[in-house]
């Protein structure tokens, strides 16, 4: 199945609701960084939060999220942009923590305590940013408490990734809900009625079902339009260019030390773990750059 992303809207235009399909990005993200199983499962849940997030923003709008926590994994960044592409890292992938009820234990490896970062570059001067405290650890907890905490949106989100023994990642993906004022209690009660009574999201994934068919579930008897479908991606934007602007902003003082130290250097990619090399007479170019015309 391709990776996709679909969103609904209910007949009263004030819930919204978008289902997704990761699995294959989720995959390769996993295999290239090498990740334990659960780190994979963080790490999936991580980038499907982040697209569902995006799908919300307007074209040319990205967004980032930093979870950081007291467990093993320690960190996972991801960014994701409106047009449906992505990129992550956990800063600890072969980090492993025991099963918890049977079952891959997110919550203990990235932890319960910490925080997480939200940033959204909406072409504005700053970008907006909103840091709320962890409440779970597993991540679409989290996530649904910041729009609730620093947006004021109640929101409900639910992700799941499937990883195989053999470390193939075989379904992910998630949904996103948000009521939008004037809010329908009766409504919202009907949402949570149908969450609570459908399959799990890593279920329906592992049964074959597309993200069209959740989206049904989860509206079951409420009239909605569907809006539309977007192709998902894992996309990285790194490139010799960022990376030359990265050395000359250390400074020409900063540069001199890593060329008397190292002579050349290879800089690796976080996100998708390109690597650059830089010969000594090239870091010798940039910071010759740096010196002040004569």
């Amino acid at each position: 199945m391709t990776d996709y992303l679909v969103r609904a809207i209910s007949d009263k235009a004030n819930d919204i609701v978008l289902a997704c399909v990761t699995t294959g990005l989720v995959d390769e993200v996993s295999r290239l960084h090498g990740t334990s199983r659960t780190a994979s499962a963080a790490l999936g849940r991580a980038l499907t939060g982040a697209l569902l997030m995006g799908a919300l923003l307007k074209r040319g709008q990205r967004v980032a999220l930093k979870f950081e926590g007291n467990g093993p994994l320690k960190k996972i960044i991801v960014e994701a942009d409106n047009d449906g592409t992505v990129r992550g890292f956990v800063a600890v992938p072969d980090a492993e923590v025991p099963f918890r009820d049977e079952k891959l234990n997110v919550s203990g490896a990235l932890g319960s305590e910490g925080s997480l970062t939200v940033i959204k570059d909406l072409g504005l001067k700053e970008p907006y940013k909103g840091i709320v405290r962890l409440q779970t650890g597993e991540i679409g907890d989290d996530i649904a408490y910041y729009f609730a905490e620093s947006e004021q949106i109640p929101s409900a989100v639910g992700l799941g990734v499937f990883v195989e023994p053999d470390g193939k990642v075989s379904a992910a993906g998630g949904f996103l809900i948000q009521t939008l004022p004037p809010r329908d209690e009766r409504r919202v009660d009907e949402f949570v009625e149908n969450i609570r009574t459908m399959p799990s999201v890593t279920e329906m994934l592992r049964q074959g079902k597309p993200p069209e068919d959740i989206l049904a579930m989860i509206f079951s008897a409420i009239p909605y339009h569907a809006l539309g479908r977007r192709d998902l991606f894992l996309r990285c934007k790194c490139s010799r260019e960022r990376v030359e602007r990265a050395l000359v902003s250390l400074g020409s003082e900063e540069l001199q030390k890593v060329i008397a130290e190292q002579g050349e250097i290879d800089v690796t990619c976080e996100f998708c773990r390109s690597s650059y090399h830089f010969s000594r007479k090239e870091l010798e170019d940039l910071r010759r750059e740096l010196r002040p015309a004569s």
